[in-house]
């Protein structure tokens, strides 16, 4: 059943006007109590003020890198749904990064509305939490004047991929910066090898392979004392109200760099298969462990996309390009056939879209990702949907689509009842190909 209740452009109005209240006040009110400057944008040795939306592992490596990125940054805030997870993230970085982390008890915030509270606090906010509310809270951001980088993927569903969509077109037009999580589009060694396919290197491209075959991913024991919605979110990769399960969570990377190959075009349609086939205790949630999908484009090129999380099984990770007169390996960096090449030097991806974010900040030149980080992610949610509902699905269908995973972003919060129910057996039921409904 598609869920129609997209938050709506006049819905924005009343927190628009909220937020640039508030964050006027409480910006006044960090840096009086921080000790730092309020101008930012600058060039020199201006305070940039990071945020943190989300303290798990990911996040934690983001926020080190945005302040190697730039010396003048300070994190100055903090949110999750645990405060214990605040505390000792801030603790890891202290010790990472010394006094350009500053912030105190007061700016550590825990609930689904802290991040409310980190955005009114910075200039810079870096979301990595559950996937689920990346639109909401970076148009939340946007909407607030501040530069965004968020981690992909860039939504779950249709309706919230079309508002980061919204908050990438008003980036462009306020002068803000968009930084994405698909870090392959910042390697320079991917870069190399994809500008050499669209130079010929490897004649016609025939067909993509894409594989990202892997052990499940962050398994978390249930702690006692959690209420299930506290369990749910502590291991929220595993639960796709909040995730989106593992096409658009981690296939998204391959289909970004597929993308990148096509040269930025879509597919026309799709069809996956997927369910679970091992994986089924309750600690692995509602997702399924394996899929597979099949995207076609215009001019007859495929894509064959695979992605699994089982134990004991071959692993791989892989991006391979077939043409008329060779082969290339995107994440190998090398070319073999007519024409035999790689690249051998070393970059940090993760770390250079940080360097580009803050550059652009201090240079008054804004970077926006918008384009490729949203198309991306609906290729992903194109093909997970694909997979949940045994159906061809289309590029036209899926961008016409109301559908989400309810609830509402926004409408999460503390102590509510969460949508994914076990059975009997304790396990959680999973989408069924054939009688699932989604578009």
């Amino acid at each position: 059943m598609a869920h129609a209740n997209e938050p709506g452009k006049d819905a924005g109005t009343t927190r628009r006007e909220f937020l640039k209240a508030s964050t006027v006040a409480a910006s006044a009110a960090v840096t009086g109590t921080l000790g730092i400057s309020n101008s930012v944008y600058a060039g020199g040795s201006d305070i940039l003020r990071v945020g943190m939306i989300g303290c798990g592992g990911r996040n934690t490596g983001a926020a080190a890198q945005a302040l190697t990125a730039d010396s003048g940054a300070r994190l100055v805030a903090m949110c999750d749904i645990f405060m214990d997870r605040v505390k000792e993230k801030r603790r890891i970085l202290k010790e990472q990064k010394g006094n350009q982390v500053i912030a105190d008890d007061d700016h550590c915030f825990a609930g689904f509305d802290g991040y409310k509270h980190v955005i009114e606090s910075s200039d810079v906010v870096v979301i990595a939490n559950a996937a689920k509310f990346h639109p909401l809270h970076a148009m939340t951001a946007i909407r607030a004047g501040k530069h965004v980088f968020v981690e992909k993927p860039h939504g779950i569903d249709p309706v919230g991929i079309k508002l980061l969509q919204r908050a990438a077109q008003r980036a462009k037009r306020e002068g803000l910066c968009l930084v994405s999580g698909l870090h392959s589009r910042y390697h320079t060694g991917y870069a190399e090898t994809i500008k050499r396919i669209h130079d010929g290197a490897i004649g016609d491209v025939i067909s993509i392979e894409e594989n990202f075959l892997r052990a499940p991913y962050v398994i978390i024991e249930r702690q006692a004392g959690l209420s299930e919605l506290q369990w749910q979110c502590s291991t929220q990769y595993h639960f796709r109200w909040l995730s989106g399960d593992d096409v658009p969570q981690s296939l998204v990377h391959n289909l970004d760099r597929s993308s990148w190959v096509m040269h930025n075009e879509v597919p026309v349609k799709c069809h996956g298969l997927g369910g679970r086939s091992s994986m089924i205790e309750p600690i692995y949630g509602d997702v399924f462990d394996h899929h597979s999908v099949i995207y076609e484009y215009e001019n007859g090129v495929r894509i064959y996309a695979f992605c699994r999380t089982t134990n004991g099984c071959y692993n791989d990770s892989s991006s391979v390009v077939l043409g008329s007169k060779g082969k290339a390996s995107i994440t190998g960096c090398r070319i073999w056939g007519e024409t035999d090449w790689r690249w051998k030097e070393r970059c940090d991806p993760y770390q250079i879209e940080h360097d580009v974010l803050f550059k652009a900040i201090r240079s008054g030149n804004p970077v926006n990702n918008g384009d490729y980080m949203t198309r991306s992610t609906m290729v992903g949610v194109m093909g997970q949907i694909s997979c949940y509902t045994g159906k061809e699905v289309t590029w036209e269908e899926i961008n016409k689509s109301d559908f989400y995973y309810p609830p509402r972003a926004e409408d999460c919060h503390d102590g509510m009842e969460p949508p994914a129910k076990a059975g009997a057996d304790g396990s959680y039921p999973v989408p069924i190909p054939g009688f699932t409904k989604m578009i």
